[in-house]
């Protein structure tokens, strides 16, 4: 079994919101459907992907590393 799997978590719509990154929930969910954001380098269209420690979510061509402390 995966330590991914027992590990914390955020969704990705809800990271973006928490970094002020986007303003609204729908703002998150339109943003990701149209392919503006990518999770480890590749291009991510579920609203509720999780992440984890370490992943790096990239929008309008800044990174941000995931930290849950």
């Amino acid at each position: 079994m995966s330590d991914r799997v027992t590990q914390p978590f955020i969704k990705l719509d809800q990271f973006l919101k928490w970094q002020g990154i986007v303003q609204t929930g729908g703002e998150a969910k339109l943003r990701i459907k149209n392919g503006e954001v990518l999770v480890n380098g590749k291009v991510e269209t579920r609203r509720g992907k999780k992440l984890i420690e370490g992943d790096r979510v990239k929008i309008e061509g800044k990174t941000y590393e995931v930290k849950l402390d």
